[in-house]
């Protein structure tokens, strides 16, 4: 039910959590339970037809929106569509293809990088152990996060922006100042089963309703247990 439609029922609620507070486990349960019946399919929005693509696609959303890496990647893989044909490559003409995104330079060197160690460590495929992926040129925690759960349906949070800044809104992680300070508080409470769902709830959560700026607090289902909305609405 959304905040604007709920009337004196939300009013009511919002008076009993005000005096009888949700602990984290119950913060985490609403949530949970609200965006499994709103949001039953949770998935990445980034383009992508084969593992190696999903890697390249994720490097390249680093501080760049997931729309402007969508534009450019059709021609991207049609010119390397795999991690030999990209191992091959000189890193200045990765950057022919990418310049309009964010940090080209490094990141047409990471992709050339990657795409050699993957071939010469791992026949070309994308490895599936965590540990092995964070070795790839360019790929972090929070890349290596979103491998595993997407790809290899193994349990983990990626946590960018969207993630970082929903869940100290809402509550989820507190006194956390880092993203491995929230992710290890998201993992916690979040079942091992639907974490890579759960990451994709918070994502597009923060892009669509929980904006950076301006938040639709009205329009958002989260509201009646939100922190960030109790204190300031």
């Amino acid at each position: 039910m959304k905040a604007s439609q709920c009337g004196g029922f939300l009013f009511l609620n919002i008076f009993a959590i005000n005096n009888f507070p949700l602990n984290k486990k119950e913060r985490f349960e609403f949530c949970i339970n609200w965006f499994e019946k709103n949001i039953p399919i949770a998935e990445t929005e980034l383009h992508y037809a084969s593992p190696f693509e999903l890697l390249v696609a994720v490097i390249l959303s680093a501080q760049c929106t997931d729309k402007r890496v969508n534009m450019i990647t059709p021609e991207l893989f049609k010119r390397f569509p795999n991690a030999n044909a990209m191992a091959k490559a000189d890193a200045a003409e990765v950057f022919e293809y990418i310049r309009s995104i964010s940090y080209p330079n490094n990141k047409s060197k990471h992709l050339v990088g990657m795409a050699q160690m993957l071939v010469a460590n791992y026949h070309g495929s994308v490895p599936e152990q965590w540990e092995e992926l964070i070795k790839l040129p360019g790929v972090g925690r929070k890349t290596a996060n979103v491998i595993v759960s997407v790809l290899f349906d193994q349990p983990a949070i990626a946590v960018d922006t969207h993630v970082f800044r929903v869940s100290q809104r809402i509550g989820l992680a507190t006194t956390s100042k880092t993203p491995l300070e929230v992710e290890k508080q998201l993992t916690k409470n979040v079942p091992e089963v639907i974490q890579g769902r759960f990451h994709h709830w918070m994502i597009l959560h923060g892009r669509y309703t929980c904006t950076a700026r301006n938040p639709n607090c009205l329009g958002c289902g989260l509201s009646l247990i939100c922190k960030y909305y109790q204190k300031n609405h």
